[in-house]
């Protein structure tokens, strides 16, 4: 029995780290609103946040069952078989969720240990029927097949209703109050805001009501018979509380919604989610003691297991510690929010994915069928509608920062609350399993489709975010149900050598993961450009597109300097790395363009030629950003061909070329970000060497070539580099020279 014991003690460690993990993914689920609204400082956000979960551990005692026999029926297994199944689900659990943290994406909690413990489940299944020489038919007694479908489907029809509805109330919702939202609340705020309360209301007695460890048997059989009179009352009660404080103050009601929304959904996430952290340990630790009592331990079969279990409140609250604590310090957390906040945001700005010929796909068949939709109403009432939804009244800060701006407004934040919590409500009510991360996401997708923030300059780049993050919701349940089979596989056969090998690998990997996105987090925290799509005053954006060239002339003179050392060690993965640069390169230089239309418009009441001279930029931009690219994209090419080296004094050529082209890219990057008077002299030096240099390396390269020395793929690559370096630096310096006016011009304030 002792290794036993070592196997329920390594159980709750890892129920440790898997509460860590698990609440790093799942935070996206309540904080997704209240951040992406900016509703409050965050510290107020995470304070509401870790009240709700503290709340919400209370309420899970009762969903403890699910690990013990809602995927299998313990009664066909030994008290070391449960163990190995339980092991391997944990194991399982943590590598799985660590990855999709990692990379930012949100997944379900739920679907990962339902497809764990029916993967670990079937594995020690198939070995039993094969030792006693049973048909494998007869592995539908010891899985609960029809509770694991009940489960799938509950979840896969979970995704269609949340979209649908998050966007057909975000639709009616802004048709009543519009982007311009703030003179409507008076007039429909109090029974907008009675009607959203009294779906958190329900959604939180409802959701406390099922499994609290302090509930008694009349309280939650009460509430669940007075389901109307709960809602009408909460209506009532708070469509007069709303109605009062708008008389006697200017309280915006959304805040409060959104707040309390963002408790109630804290709660929901706790008492519904914490069984797939600590469920499957705690169950292990009951098998444990219930095996001990008996005179065979190792031989008695589980079927006690089948009987109910309230788990004592202080192992709840220790549990829900953990987890605040990992809420307010975990930084995979903070990458999961962002991506489905980023996919849900009003504005355009730099999209992390890229298009792919579905998405293209499914754009083109939306438009269509939105237009055929629109030729079935009359055309004023397609103007009325118009009127009222456009986005341009959208107003998301008058902060000038592109960090400060809020990702969508508040009367968005609170329909994602409200209508995820009525979806969660009713699947409870129904005693439907779904997941609470797959609702929250596809309710902030499907409102964020109604308030058109996936415009026509951003719509394929959204959906093929929201495809990658459904397709990662399939893979979990692949991976999940694969990988605890090939462990408990493996455990089953070499027990404690096969544990060690697992955990010191699974230890491994989680090391490798924390240093990737360790440097995923530094690469985002490198100066970025982002859009003024708000900005009012000419003179901030004229600066601050300058600025963001500066930015942009520094990126492309770290990735032309990875170029060329990649190409001249001809080293493929270095160039790979490179080209993939070039997309930020290409998507930056966008991005400031965009910017520099905006600024014309802000300039257009001044006269023809300054107007002209910043339009001169794009050009610029555009110049630097193709020839950058070719270069890399050559370079690229040339090795991943398996084409011959470039010659020893070819590399010492290029070299001294682009020590001049470093040194002007990184004079005018400086001179741009920090607005110093620039160095001429010295940059017109660079510049004279520059062509002296080109020339005589062009003379040079034609002997080569005379002489055969340089075969015909040398000669285009050199001479590609060179001549795309060229041109990088004159339109370099045409942007320094705007500038240089420019900063003239700034200096006695006639821009």
């Amino acid at each position: 029995m002792e290794l036993y014991l070592f196997a329920v003690i390594f159980l709750i460690l890892l129920a440790i780290i898997d509460l860590v993990v698990g609440v790093s993914n799942d935070a996206v689920n309540f904080l997704n609103s209240s951040i992406g609204s900016r509703v409050a400082p965050r510290y107020i956000i995470m304070i509401i946040a870790s009240l709700g979960i503290l709340a919400g551990v209370t309420f899970s005692s009762g969903m403890m069952e699910v690990a013990r026999k809602g995927i299998f029926h313990p009664e066909f297994f030994t008290m070391p078989e449960i163990m190995v199944i339980f092991l391997a689900v944990m194991l399982t659990d943590i590598l799985l969720l660590d990855l999709f943290n990692t990379f930012g994406l949100p997944t379900s909690t739920t679907v990962s240990i339902v497809f764990e413990l029916l993967g670990a489940a079937v594995a020690v299944s198939i070995i039993k029927i094969n030792m006693t020489g049973s048909s494998l038919f007869s592995l539908v007694n010891y899985i609960n097949t029809g509770k694991a479908l009940a489960i799938i489907a509950g979840i896969l029809l979970s995704i269609v209703v949340a979209f649908f509805f998050g966007a057909l109330i975000q639709f009616i919702s802004r048709l009543i109050f519009t982007f311009d939202y703030h003179r409507r609340l008076r007039r429909y705020g109090a029974l907008w805001g009675g009607v959203a309360m009294a779906m958190i209301t329900y959604f939180i007695s409802i959701k406390g009501a099922k499994g609290a460890s302090f509930m008694t048997e009349d309280m939650a059989g009460w509430i669940m018979a007075n389901t109307w009179l709960i809602l009408l009352g909460s209506f009532l009660f708070f469509t007069i509380i709303f109605q009062l404080l708008m008389i006697i103050s200017n309280i915006n009601i959304f805040k409060p919604i959104v707040l309390i929304g963002t408790f109630a959904l804290a709660m929901a996430f706790a008492a519904n989610d914490l069984v797939n952290f600590i469920g499957v340990p705690l169950a292990g630790l009951n098998a444990y003691q219930i095996a001990q009592t008996f005179v065979n331990p190792l031989t008695l079969l589980m079927k006690p297991l089948e009987g109910p279990v309230r788990t004592e409140t202080y192992l709840l609250l220790i549990a829900g510690l953990i987890m605040v604590i990992t809420l307010w310090v975990s930084r995979k957390a903070r990458t999961v929010t962002k991506t489905e906040i980023d996919l849900g945001r009003q504005d355009e700005g730099v999209e992390r994915f890229e298009s792919t010929p579905f998405s293209r796909i499914i754009v083109r068949m939306g438009s269509s069928l939105f237009e055929g939709i629109k030729g079935l109403f009359p055309k004023r009432v397609h103007q009325t509608v118009s009127r009222r939804i456009d986005p341009a009244f959208y107003e998301a800060s008058p902060a000038l920062s592109g960090s400060k701006v809020p990702s969508f407004d508040l009367l968005r934040a609170s329909v994602n609350l409200m209508v995820a919590s009525a979806v969660i409500s009713f699947a409870t009510s129904l005693k439907l399993p779904l997941s609470t991360t797959y609702v929250t996401f596809m309710v902030a997708m499907g409102s964020s489709l109604s308030d058109q923030a996936w415009g026509r300059e951003s719509a394929v780049f959204r959906i093929t975010g929201v495809l990658t993050v459904i397709g990662g919701w399939f893979f979990t349940a692949f991976m999940a149900f694969t990988l605890s089979l090939l462990l408990a596989s493996a455990i089953y056969y070499f027990e404690l050598w096969a544990i060690i090998l697992i955990a010191a690998g699974s230890v491994f990997i989680i090391w490798r993961n924390h240093h990737i996105h360790k440097n995923r987090l530094e690469a985002d925290a490198a100066p970025e450009v982002y859009n003024l799509k708000k900005i009012k005053d000419p003179i901030y954006a004229v600066n601050t597109s300058f600025e963001h060239s500066g930015i942009f002339l520094k990126l492309v003179n770290e990735t032309l300097d990875k170029c060329l050392k990649g190409l001249f060690t001809e080293d493929r993965q270095v160039l790979k790395e490179a080209r993939n640069d070039t997309k930020k390169v290409q998507r930056w230089a966008n991005i400031i363009i965009a910017n520099i239309f905006k600024t014309l418009r802000l300039l257009n009441r001044m006269d023809l030629k300054t107007t002209k001279k910043y339009a001169n930029i794009i050009s610029s931009l555009q110049e630097i950003a193709e020839s950058h690219r070719d270069s890399i994209l050559k370079g690229y090419l040339h090795v991943e061909n398996h084409h011959k080296g470039l010659l020893a004094v070819q590399m010492e050529e290029l070299q001294q070329l682009h020590r001049c082209v470093a040194e002007i890219l990184e004079r005018t990057s400086q001179t741009l970000l920090k607005k110093e008077v620039i160095d001429q002299q010295s940059i017109d030096d660079s510049n004279n060497k520059l062509k002296r240099l080109v020339q005589k390396f062009d003379n040079n390269q034609i002997k080569r070539i005379q002489d055969d020395s340089s075969k015909t793929r040398l000669s285009i690559l050199f001479y590609g580099i060179m001549w795309d370096m060229r041109k990088i630096v004159d339109s370099t310096l045409n942007l320094l020279k705007i500038f240089k006016e420019s900063f003239v011009l700034h200096n006695r304030d006639k821009i």
